[in-house]
């Protein structure tokens, strides 16, 4: 049985790469291992976990939806703030209770909190049953064997080598047009607020032609848009073993965009430091290499910036900002930023207002600083700014930012965009959504059939702050 089930589990693995739909739900599954998995966190938590997928179905299982079907629960998580771990202990605490009807029910957590706290979820308060790192997960079958045979098992290890260059991630929740692609791993930036280098390990770049490969494969399938996604995007580097040709970023963009005009390119994040001219000047040079650009800045005020250990001071990425403009003028770029870090002043925080204002921001993730144990500033910086404060200045930072997407997008009223489809929109069956090269959502009424996948012309008509409202141009 166990046999004919490692062979399904491939005969489905193949199906998935061969581009057929996949039900979750298929009766051919009944009998077949099940598993469920939640991701939190950054968009390389979510594309960890169609690796994790693909590992698991090779084994013979199937993904499922439905919690309660479940012989196998992963939850990939994340450390980047306290919320999280609470949010993930709350919703550990609900599977245990599944446990009840089904003693046999396997529960594990995947990704960035699995080493701070393996002891803790794992012993003290025995919430789950496996427990594994980010470079860990195709020790998998071995772990869970290890659990099937009575025991707990972890694996926390982090590599210098790992990329899993060779899996083909299984899309799970796909739209069938957009696809996040892998192409480092770890980072090598010691921000004194992140814990993603002690989580995710020293960066590492994935052999440039499997990520081409993948590319292609995304195109054949009927994906139109790909997201090159790393910690740090910028400082890729691959040496090709044979030629000895070191591979920058800006090499594989152009490789990747050569692949075909209806492959859209995206990428997520740059590091402010690395994104170099070269990158700015291949991002001109081909339509479908969208101009858009995350280039986290997390304080406008330079003394917070060195504190930060960010490497750039106010200055320095004023003049980025310049240069993104003055090559890419209809360029939007995007932010991080974090109110009332260690010691943050309130002038200080104005300089991170009047830094926003500088840059335009299309749009900004915002928060405020929550210390995050073992990580450079909780061993070197005091946290003290109350919190009143901290929620204060993100509010600030917020309104703003509320103010200046309004205007960025104001400036498109009227204004015709090629829109990528990916599906109907939440709110009407009648309506439909697709983003353009600046990565701002339009919601339109087609005039004639359309589908996922699609290129049309949207003329502008309404704008809010999050979102553009059009109308569709008839070809």
């Amino acid at each position: 049985m166990h046999h004919s089930t490692r062979e399904h589990g491939n005969e489905l693995l193949d199906d998935i790469r061969q581009g057929e739909a996949f039900d979750y739900q298929s009766d051919t599954l009944i009998g077949t291992r099940k598993f469920y998995l939640e991701s939190y966190g950054c968009q390389m938590n979510f594309s960890d976990s169609e690796i994790v997928a693909s590992i698991l179905v090779e084994q013979g299982m199937a993904p499922t939806k439905v919690l309660e079907d479940a012989h196998l629960i992963f939850l990939n998580t994340c450390s980047i703030r306290e919320k999280a771990e609470e949010t993930v202990r709350k919703r550990l605490k609900e599977f245990r209770g599944l446990k009840k009807n089904n003693p046999d029910l396997l529960i594990g957590v995947l990704g960035c909190m699995a080493e701070r706290l393996k002891d803790k979820f794992l012993v003290e308060e025995q919430l789950v049953d496996i427990v594994v790192g980010p470079d860990a997960y195709r020790d998998l079958p071995n772990l869970i064997q290890t659990v099937d045979e009575g025991s707990k098992a972890v694996n926390v290890f982090l590599s210098r080598e790992e990329t899993y260059a060779d899996i083909a991630p299984m899309r799970l929740d796909s739209n069938g047009v957009t696809a996040f692609i892998s192409i480092m791993r770890g980072c090598d930036n010691m921000c004194s607020f992140c814990v993603v280098p002690f989580t995710r390990g020293r960066e590492r770049s994935r052999n440039a032609f499997t990520i081409l490969a993948e590319a292609q494969n995304l195109f054949d399938k009927g994906f139109r848009e790909v997201t090159l996604l790393g910690q740090n995007v910028d400082s890729y580097k691959w040496e090709n073993p044979e030629t000895r040709q070191m591979i920058s970023f800006a090499k594989l963009l152009e490789w990747v965009a050569q692949i075909h005009p209806d492959l859209r390119i995206r990428f997520s994040t740059s590091h402010p430091k690395d994104i170099t001219t070269e990158v700015l000047l291949t991002m001109a040079k081909y339509d479908n290499i969208c101009k858009y650009i995350h280039l986290p800045c997390q304080s406008g005020n330079s003394r917070i910036l060195n504190l930060m250990n960010r490497t750039y001071d106010r200055e320095w990425y004023l003049d980025k900002i310049d240069e993104i403009y003055q090559i890419l003028p209809d360029c939007a770029i995007s932010s991080d930023m974090i109110a009332g870090f260690c010691s943050e002043t309130e002038e200080e925080h104005q300089d991170t207002l009047s830094l926003m204002q500088y840059a335009k921001y299309s749009m900004s993730y915002m928060f405020f600083y929550s210390e995050r144990p073992g990580t450079l500033a909780a061993k070197k910086y005091k946290d003290d700014v109350p919190e009143s404060i901290k929620k204060k200045r993100l509010n600030e930072i917020i309104q703003l930012q509320h103010k200046l997407s309004l205007q960025h997008n104001e400036q498109d009223l009227n204004k015709s965009f090629r829109i990528l489809v990916e599906g109907k929109s939440k709110k009407s069956d009648a309506q439909w959504k697709g983003r353009n090269s600046q990565n701002k959502v339009i919601v339109f009424t087609p005039l004639t059939e359309v589908n996922p996948g699609d290129y049309v012309n949207v003329t502008v008509t309404r704008v809010n702050s999050a979102t553009l409202i059009g109308q569709h141009l008839i070809p």
